[in-house]
């Protein structure tokens, strides 16, 4: 049996990830600084695969630490989620940002060749092609230059990963691009739950349905899109989950391979508000608001190479999306704090 480390665990997809990983039948190892998670999502992991994982609470920076895990546990691959991932506060924390996103990387990757582990998934984003390419966006584009400190902090990780990748043969690396995940475990154990303000358009929708959040914010109606408001790839976590296992099977091959992982459809900001709605029967009221910097007005994915070569899709429906969410956040209004 194959034991999987998985950083950032603790996490959205993350969690997510780990309980399809253990479904799978691999032994996961949780490292996560939880920064930005909470410690009960992994009693709810046991809960749901009836497997603890195991779990170390450390920073993918502390070289020390890293190396105590890889002496301790023989690990065969690493996913990779440790990052932070919002884009607006990314353009005000900039150092912050490729501190963790791109130095965190490069300790984890030296960490690993050190305790001889060469296969990893990477968790990356369609950010990477930048505001310049063509929707839909595919893996034969070049990497572009992001319109945010967060997308170019996955960008150079990219270029930091297919670097090491020539320069040593044993390395067999996947790098994933996808979108923005919603929804949650059915079991509406784990779901999204954001410190603060939600910077993701789902977890702001549930919060006002359930009366934590007096209305949505919608940032811009003037982008050129049909009702004006951002067009995104919106897919099931629990898909994008299982695309992550599935990536595991594609590590036999040496070098860097990118997938974007998507369902090929752009949804509008209302066309969201509005499905929300009609599944879950909550009103969602909202106001306009100014355009966020690094928003950009539209994209989705190509998912073909995933769908031929990892015989992966992302097959849940918008509406399954939007009752899992709901499911998730009227079970725990207050999150995992609850």
């Amino acid at each position: 049996m194959q034991t999987i480390l998985v950083t950032g665990g603790a996490g959205y997809i993350g969690s997510h990830t780990v309980v399809e990983l253990q479904a799978a039948g691999y032994d996961v190892v949780i490292v996560d600084n939880l920064v930005n998670s909470n410690p009960a999502v992994l009693n709810r992991i046991h809960q749901i695969s009836g497997k603890a994982p195991l779990f170390v609470q450390a920073d993918v920076r502390d070289a020390d630490a890293l190396a105590a895990v890889f002496a301790k546990y023989d690990i065969d691959a690493v996913i990779h989620f440790a990052g932070l991932k919002a884009v607006g506060e990314s353009v005000e924390k900039p150092l912050q940002y490729y501190d963790n996103n791109v130095r965190g990387t490069m300790v984890l990757c030296q960490a690993m060749a050190e305790a001889g582990v060469f296969k990893l998934v990477f968790s990356s984003s369609a950010t990477v092609y930048g505001p310049d390419a063509p929707v839909p966006y595919e893996e034969s584009m070049p990497l572009g230059q992001p319109s945010s400190p967060y997308g170019a902090s996955k960008a150079m990780v990219e270029r930091v990963l297919a670097d090491l990748c020539v320069s040593d043969s044993r390395w067999s690396v996947v790098a994933l691009r996808y979108f923005n995940p919603i929804g949650a475990h059915v079991s509406g154990l784990i779901g999204e739950d954001p410190l603060g303000l939600p910077n993701n358009l789902m977890p702001f929708i549930s919060r006002v349905a359930v009366g934590k959040l007096a209305e949505l914010s919608v940032f811009g109606d003037d982008y050129n899109t049909p009702d004006g408001t951002c067009l995104r790839d919106y897919l099931h976590v629990v898909d994008l989950a299982v695309g992550h296992c599935r990536s595991l099977q594609s590590l036999d091959k040496v070098g860097l391979h990118a997938f974007n992982l998507g369902t090929g459809n752009g949804v509008s900001v209302l066309d969201m508000v509005k499905a929300f709605e009609s599944v879950t029967g909550q009103k969602v009221p909202y106001k306009i608001a100014p355009r966020r910097h690094g928003d950009l007005p539209a994209f989705w994915a190509n998912a073909d190479k995933a769908k031929r070569e990892l015989s992966w899709v992302a097959g849940s429906s918008l509406e399954k999306m939007m009752a899992d969410t709901w499911r998730w956040q009227s079970n725990n209004p207050d999150g995992y704090g609850g």
